[in-house]
């Protein structure tokens, strides 16, 4: 997946020294937010091959080489089909399951559990976890090397060092579209499906709409490629990325390419799918025709997935979005479709980190009382029970050593759980016997073993295999098979079938000599049963779209074991929806539909693909490397350059003299992302006035730690002009306060939610002033004075801070604020030195929402800070008057000895997605002002009555008495803390 925003994430992250080489440090990393966890400390190492080099660690040791292989054969693929060859060794960082891909520091940001991979710009890495079976691995191998490729016809070979590729810009369903066309081909039921439901709903997008994301972009994104493909060659989707690279213009390079108007294309496209889709509707029927849908579920849920029926089949379990934030677990009457109850909220339940929602289902054991999942928390697999009678967890059965648990079903006494788990990237088969406690490995090879289903008389466990149609030597993937287990013996046999397609999802009759199952073998996923004995096959239900989950592997089915219900999922109407079908000759099938002649499953226009990019998936042997050992060695971190800022030059003149300034910044970080430089400086106009920054950043292991050290100058200052008889004088005062700090920062995760902060730095804060005079004759306009004064300065501050915090936030954010969840933060800091507090700041809200409510709608909000201590500068300066702000005031504490202010917060009430943010306040660093005080300023329009010129001593505000002025002006104090200013001073000027 090409993912601009992280993309985007990682080149602000540099342009973002600028921004922090302006303002304080803060005293923490980050007030809120969730946690990105680095569970576990990867030992990388590198593998070698002609064009790539792969970074794995020990436990895909096994599946790496293959991993390999496979690119290889990628490359030749594409680089054939794009007609370029990469510039540079191809980055490939391989990961044994998607928790584990997750933690990567490679990618900057949260990874959602639908992402399958990530091609960066910045490096050009392309980091992806293993996908158990090793055609899904393959896919998404091949769909991310496209976008290697994008990038570097589109930019820079690396991404380069001072822009992002063009193709980072692109729209979505070009770039992504075109990596699922050149990966999977004009073949795909599964994008097939969404056509012709599209087609149904007369919801076909438009080149417009094309960009908008409820049009789902890869697989909007293949079919109109693969159009294009077919009527203008496979090899005009290297020229229309070529074209689109140099104007950034999608639609201008289809009319370079094409010669017509993008428009035109669209429309044509429209019917050629409408064309396409009419037989195959005539053939068929939507699927209210074979069960009835579950009228409970809420018609904004675009997702009800993964049925698992209770042995009685009154009940139904499945994943749904209702809940608006998360797809959770719940159970539904499977009669009425009403919706009883959630299971589990990982919206808000921080314990789980995933449900397995896309490749998993959950199981009912044969009394109903139980029910068992898959699942993830803290990182890690584990196996979970529950006890549906007492609700509560039975056990939480934790398997360190797989990467995931995916379709757990139960053995008939209810002793044992049979499962597919990734275990060093692949998929095999294990058991796991509940009374003793021990974890049994069925199968454990390369071949992808998924989704078993134990048989009513426990002897044997139904379940889908690669092994009899995949080739490991040439890494020929065949087709999805149905196989048995013996339980007894361990004996595997295959199942017959059809000659092509798929065969998923398999699940026993009540009597165990019926096996429903999935299979597309005419283009359409649709249900079906086999005699087990007999191998006789009956068609169950033949629905136009199709009945299918979120991916072609995903779980479509469940049958009750004792009442014979079948639920099922089925894609109409751009949702999920749950279809059952009762007990009964709906259930028994007939014979298959015969829908070959419609050629369902090959987009459109069916009748003319360009066989090139065809013959070329098929070909399993160039490019391929022989099976021979790659060399290998250790992974050693070292930076290197990985952007630069676009260096500004900025040059001007105003009334306060001659300006020049300009900066840029440098990020620096290794091939993992675990270690991390970044620079920045910027001049304001001499090196007084030079912003810098430099810091260091380790991810390597849970505890992240940094440094860093910087220098901030702050200019303010004012203007006055006005007439001493007949000389015209005008005075510019400035005033220059610089701080310079180094600090280190440590943050240590407890879970995704849940963290610590400390922080500890030193902060020297130095002043210097100066006065600019000049005085012109009225009469002559001669320069009669033109001075500068470098004017005393107090003496500089030198501060130690430190700031331990505890953050909580499960909060999900709105437009403009948090709508579910709850967060706080307790920060307590310490500052000593000149100036000697303490500040205490607490902030808490939750958000919820109520049933009556069709969007989240009511939240609470509280804050306190709190400060005590005393600063050597308000000492010295106490006789002059204080004057507080309208809504907080000064006092002195219980004890006598410190001075500060509390300030209380809260808000309680009903929000909307469009209310003004809630937000929180934070702990401020104390930044004021010089022991002097800030001065006040003014100017004149030039009237008799002038107003005064003037300079600083003493801490006092004085008039210029050379002019014959004699006014002396006492300045007001600034306390500012914790995001509230207190009389702010008049007539500053920033620059």
């Amino acid at each position: 997946m090409l993912a601009p925003r992280r993309l985007c994430r990682a080149g602000v992250l540099a342009l973002a020294a600028l921004e922090l080489a302006t303002v304080p440090p803060p005293a923490t990393a980050q007030y809120f937010g969730r946690n990105k966890v680095r569970y576990e400390a990867f030992r990388f190492e590198l593998l070698r091959t002609k064009h790539f080099e792969v970074y794995f660690y020990p436990e895909e040791a096994a599946a790496a080489p293959l991993v390999a292989r496979m690119a290889e054969r990628w490359y030749a693929r594409h680089a054939a089909t794009l007609g370029h060859q990469l510039r540079g060794v191809q980055t490939l960082i391989v990961y044994a399951s998607h928790p584990h891909f997750e933690q990567t520091n490679a990618i900057e940001g949260d990874i959602g559990e639908g992402t399958g991979g990530v091609t960066e710009a910045l490096k050009r890495r392309i980091v992806m976890p293993l996908a158990g079976p090793l055609a899904e691995t393959d896919h998404v191998l091949g769909h991310e090397l496209v976008h290697a490729f994008q990038y570097d016809i589109t930019g820079q070979g690396r991404g380069g060092l001072a822009a992002i590729p063009t193709a980072a810009r692109l729209p979505l369903w070009f770039i992504e579209g075109m990596a699922e066309y050149l990966s999977l081909g004009p073949v795909d039921a599964n994008t097939a499906m969404w056509l012709r439901d599209a087609a149904r709903q007369n919801r076909l997008p438009n080149l417009r709409q094309l960009e908008d994301p409820r049009y789902f972009p890869y697989r909007y994104g293949q079919a109109f490629l693969a159009y294009l493909a077919a009527r203008y060659g496979d090899q005009a989707i290297g020229d229309m990325l070529r074209a689109a690279g140099r104007s950034g213009d999608v639609a201008h390079a289809l009319a370079e390419v094409t010669g017509t108007r993008p428009d035109t294309l669209v429309k044509q496209w429209h019917t050629a799918i409408r064309e396409w889709a009419a037989p195959v509707e005539a053939a068929t029927r939507p699927a209210a025709a074979f069960g009835r849908v579950l009228e409970g579920q809420q018609t904004e849920a675009r997702m009800n997935i993964a049925p698992a029926v209770s042995p009685d089949g009154r009940r139904v379990a499945f994943f749904s979005d209702r809940g608006l934030f998360a797809v959770e677990l719940y159970v539904a009457d499977a009669v009425t479709g009403k919706v009883e109850r959630s299971l589990v909220r990982t919206s808000v339940d921080a314990h789980y980190e995933s449900l397995e929602f896309i490749s998993s289902s959950g199981a009912w054991d044969a009394t109903g009382r139980r029910f068992a999942f898959g699942a993830i928390a803290k990182g890690r697999p584990v196996l979970t029970v529950l006890d549906l009678e007492h609700d509560r967890i039975e056990r939480e059965i934790p398997l360190p050593k797989l990467g995931e648990i995916f379709t757990p079903t139960w053995s008939p006494d209810g002793r044992a759980i049979a499962f597919s788990a990734l275990a060093g990237g692949v998929s095999d088969l294990f058991v796991y016997d509940l009374d003793a406690g021990a974890l049994r490995r069925v199968t454990d090879d390369p071949f992808a073993d998924l989704q078993p289903a134990w048989s009513p008389d426990g002897k044997t466990i139904a379940f889908v295999t690669d092994r009899f149609s995949t080739t490991l030597r040439d890494l020929r993937f065949g087709a999805y098979r149905l196989a048995l287990y013996d339980v007894a013996s361990g004996r595997i046999s295959p199942l017959p079938g059809f000659t092509t397609g798929k065969h998923i999802n398999p699940q026993w009759s009540p009597n165990g000599a019926n096996l429903y199952f999935v299979s597309d073998h005419d283009g359409i996923s649709n249900v079906y049963r086999m005699d087990v004995v007999s191998g006789m096959i009956q068609q169950v239900t033949d629905v136009t779209t199709g009945a299918s989950g979120i991916t072609a592997l995903s779980p479509v089915i469940s049958v009750a074991q004792r009442g014979g219900r079948l639920v099922f999922t089925a894609y109409e109407g751009g949702a999920h929806r749950l279809y059952a079908i009762d007990a009964g000759e709906k259930l028994v099938g007939g014979r298959p539909v015969d829908l070959s002649a419609t050629r369902a499953a090959v987009l459109p226009p069916a009748d003319a693909p360009d066989p090139t990019l065809l013959l070329k998936l098929a070909d399993a042997e160039t490019g391929l490397p022989p099976e021979a050992a790659f060399p290998v060695a250790p992974y050693h971190s070292k930076l290197s350059l990985s952007y630069v800022a676009p260096p500004t030059l900025a040059i001007g003149a105003d009334r306060y003299g001659a300006y020049v300034g300009g900066g840029t910044a440098l990020f620096f970080s290794d091939l993992l992302g675990d270690h991390n430089l970044i620079t920045g400086f910027q001049v304001n106009g001499g090196l007084k006035d030079l912003s810098a920054l430099v810091g260091y950043q380790d991810q390597s292991r849970r505890l992240n730690w940094g440094v860093f050290a910087q220098q901030v100058p702050y200019v303010t200052g004012g203007y006055a002009a006005g007439f001493v008889d007949t000389t015209y004088v005008q005075q510019v005062y400035l005033q220059r306060q610089t701080n310079r700090s180094i600090a280190g920062l440590l943050a240590y995760p407890f879970s995704r939610v849940q963290r610590v902060e400390m922080s500890l730095g030193y902060e020297r804060i130095s002043f210097d002033q100066q006065l600019e005079t000049q005085a012109f004759s009225v009469t002559t306009g001669q320069l009669l004075l033109d001075s500068t004064v470098t004017l005393p300065s107090p003496a500089a501050l030198n501060l130690m801070v430190s700031d331990v915090a505890l953050v909580y936030d499960n909060s999900y954010f709105g437009a403009t604020s948090p709508v579910l969840g709850q967060r706080y933060r307790l920060d307590v800091q310490q500052m000593t030195g000149a100036a000697r507090r303490s500040i205490a700041c607490s902030a808490a809200g939750c958000w919820w929402r109520t049933p009556s409510c069709d969007s989240p709608c009511w939240g609470c909000w509280a804050s306190a800070v709190g400060t005590t201590g005393r600063s050597r500068s308000r000492r010295r300066s106490s006789r002059t008057p204080a004057s507080p702000g309208p809504r907080a005031t000064a006092r002195r504490s219980s004890a006598g000895t410190g001075r500060g202010y509390r300030a209380r917060g809260w808000r309680c009430g009903p929000i909307s997605w469009g209310s003004p943010s809630v937000s929180s306040t934070s702990c401020g660093r104390f930044n004021g002002p010089p022991r002097g005080g800030w001065p006040r300023s003014a100017s004149s329009q030039g009237s008799k009555s002038a107003l005064p010129l003037h300079h600083v001593a003493g801490g006092r505000l004085y008039s210029n008495s050379s002019l014959g002025v004699t006014r002396r002006v006492p300045h007001k104090r600034s306390i500012v803390s914790a995001r509230m200013r207190l009389n702010r001073p008049v007539g500053r000027v920033s620059r």
